[in-house]
């Protein structure tokens, strides 16, 4: 069974959410272009772009100002060659470029945070502790994207904006190749950076110099591993639009799927600790469209076709499920990794004893041993498919 201090934040926790759904329905007014990305009652960590914390540097970008999308974006420390870097007129890292030697490329993670749909943001405490972790244990940048949240903003924003994000990150890829075949001299000790017609760099340069394009992988938690899966089948309807980005793999952890029909565990586990179901359906409620209500729409449930489609998974990337033993989602979540394996598709499935819902991405919860097993897993696996040929093996 969970441990007291669990049971006893659940109660709270509950609370806070049924209290802060109710107060989101009564004011509902959903207008997807004034997006909102955050909420101003939670617990915020400001971005740091240097590495004198905890080896992890940070920094924010918003990258369309019609929705507010926003990107945190954490490099580890590791991408320095011979720990040689240069700090801006701000106080951060900076990338210098001395023939290459100082820009270790890494693989990207492309990351979407929990919340019910309702809540959460890259700038939370709980989603800042654990890209950094992410990143550190990884080896590889995480961008984590703040997508619009709901009711202000219903599907499909929250899916547009996912999409929006690994097309930014494709962009940015092919800019900072372009850069290099059509250099502009940068001042003294800024490297070279291509420019728009204002003279503003266009491409950002930690990306520029660091990003591997090539090692992509989708990482979502709870309602942003629905978002991770979206554009995991977006990616393989895309094939080389997406050219350089290759999405390798993907993470879904304790993802928010449900469906029109229940579950042994949606019966069973109903009122469980953290998200009980009547409350979750209530989050559902605030972001499927006002029009129709239906648990079985291609955001909620993966193993419901799209309309006129048929189910097609052959060719969804390497997918690795977390579920959690007390979490009344974790039957939808593994019968969609039996699906995948079905099809001969690497879906291995991480079950995780006396555990709940956002075990491992709670801030309150990420100091537990439960959670940085979890961690430790599914760096693991990940390196199975970022590590470079050769070196699969090395950690």
């Amino acid at each position: 069974m969970p441990s007291l201090m669990v049971k006893v934040y659940s109660v709270l926790f509950k609370y806070n959410l049924k209290r802060r759904l109710q107060t989101l329905i009564e004011s509902s007014n959903s207008d997807p272009f004034n997006g909102v990305v955050s909420r101003a009652d939670e617990t915020t960590a400001t971005s740091n772009p240097s590495f004198s914390n905890d080896g992890v540097a940070t920094k924010d970008l918003h990258i369309d100002p019609m929705t507010n999308l926003s990107l945190r974006i954490f490099l580890p420390q590791s991408a320095l060659r011979n720990s040689v870097s240069s700090d801006g007129v701000y106080g951060g890292y900076v990338p210098i470029y001395k023939n290459g030697n100082s820009c270790k490329k890494l693989p990207v993670i492309l990351q979407f945070h929990g919340g019910a749909w309702v809540s959460g943001g890259i700038n939370t405490v709980s989603n800042d502790v654990f890209c950094r972790k992410l990143a550190k244990s990884c080896d590889a940048i995480v961008v984590s994207v703040g997508y619009r949240l709901a009711p202000e903003s219903r599907y499909p924003a929250a899916f547009e904006d996912g999409v929006m994000a690994i097309k930014w990150l494709a962009k940015q890829a092919n800019l900072a190749e372009c850069g290099r075949s059509r250099m502009v001299n940068g001042e003294k000790g800024s490297g070279r950076r291509i420019l728009d017609g204002f003279g503003a760099s266009m491409v950002d340069p930690w990306l520029a110099a660091h990003l591997d394009p090539s090692r992509c992988v989708l990482l979502g938690v709870s309602c942003g591993a629905n978002i991770a899966n979206y554009v995991a089948r977006y990616a393989v309807e895309a094939g080389k639009l997406l050219d350089p980005i290759k999405v390798v793999a993907q993470v879904l952890m304790y993802p928010f799927f449900i469906g029109n029909i229940p579950t042994h565990s949606e019966m069973k586990l109903a009122n469980s600790y953290l998200y009980d179901k009547a409350t979750c359906i209530l989050a559902w409620k605030l972001f499927l469209p006002e029009t129709v209500f239906n648990l079985d729409h291609l955001a909620a449930n993966p193993l419901v076709p799209e309309k006129d489609k048929l189910l097609d998974l052959k060719h969804m990337p390497p997918t690795l499920t977390v579920v959690a033993q007390h979490d009344w989602m974790r039957d939808r979540a593994i019968a969609y990794s039996e699906e995948l394996r079905r099809v001969n598709i690497d879906a291995p499935l991480l079950d995780y004893k006396d555990s709940v819902h956002d075990f491992a991405t709670l801030n309150v919860l990420q100091k537990t041993p439960k959670a940085q097993a979890c961690l430790d897993d599914i760096s693991i696996w990940v390196k199975k498919y970022i590590s470079l040929r050769g070196n699969e093996f090395s950690y």
